[in-house]
């Protein structure tokens, strides 16, 4: 027997169904804000499934975790549509449209030499777009808070590169480095210290700043060095 696939219009309405009157009562209660937690996980479990997928070939989990990360999307969605706010047909009008927009080398008549190129002209195509945004209050305000501290740091020192302080090089980010190492090494070892807090954020700037530099990911980095040490524990 052919099981039923379901259609993209029937998950709509499946979503609606259950945050209906004579819905389920727990999605009900769903809020924007009550989601938040679950829209990180879901997230993260996307990152495990293409992290299995890419070890083994096994893809159910990622095709599994897609799904979850889809609901999560439809459901603020559907909350946002009874608050009279928008539509997942608005969601999606909104993404096309501006993959559209930041594509005129693709759908336009502009002309790139690469992917260098590209990359120039989406941010100064976001540039454009950001302009005007009251919530917005400076270029650093872009990268969101949520994000993780490693990640958002090096996105930050970027900015702060291309905007503020152009030309810092490696060697310099190196040296950042070394001297909160320094300073560190100067500390007594006192619990809940201040002083040893501010150089440990010292140093995590730097090695953020080498990351970014150097055009690597430091939360990836801090990912494999812990799974091997888990590794190496687990024989």
């Amino acid at each position: 027997m052919t099981m039923k696939k379901y259609t993209y219009d029937e998950f709509l309405e499946i979503i609606r169904t259950l945050r209906g009157e004579n819905g389920c009562p727990w999605d009900r209660e769903q809020t924007h804000m009550s989601l938040r937690s679950c829209l990180m996980e879901e997230a993260a479990e996307v990152l495990a499934g293409i992290r299995i997928y890419d070890q083994t070939g096994d893809y159910e989990n990622m095709r599994e975790e897609l799904g979850d990360v889809l609901l999560q999307v439809v459901m603020h969605a559907q909350i946002a549509d009874e608050e009279g706010l928008f539509s997942m047909e608005d969601v999606v009008h909104e993404v096309a449209e501006k993959m559209v927009r930041r594509h005129p080398h693709v759908f336009g008549d502009v002309t790139v030499d690469g992917s260098g190129q590209v990359l120039e002209n989406w941010e100064e195509i976001k540039r454009k777009e950001k302009a005007g945004k009251e919530h917005v209050q400076s270029p650093l305000r872009e990268i969101p808070l949520e994000l993780p501290s490693l990640t958002r740091a090096a996105k930050v020192l970027k900015k702060v590169d291309k905007l503020y302080e152009p030309g810092r090089q490696y060697q310099d980010c190196v040296a950042a480095l070394e001297e909160a190492a320094k300073a560190l090494r100067q500390c007594e070892p006192v619990e809940y210290s201040p002083q040893i807090a501010e150089y440990l954020g010292d140093a995590l700037l730097a090695i953020a700043d080498v990351s970014r530099v150097c055009k690597l990911s430091p939360e990836q980095i801090l990912t494999d060095k812990i799974e091997g040490i888990i590794g190496n524990f687990e024989g």
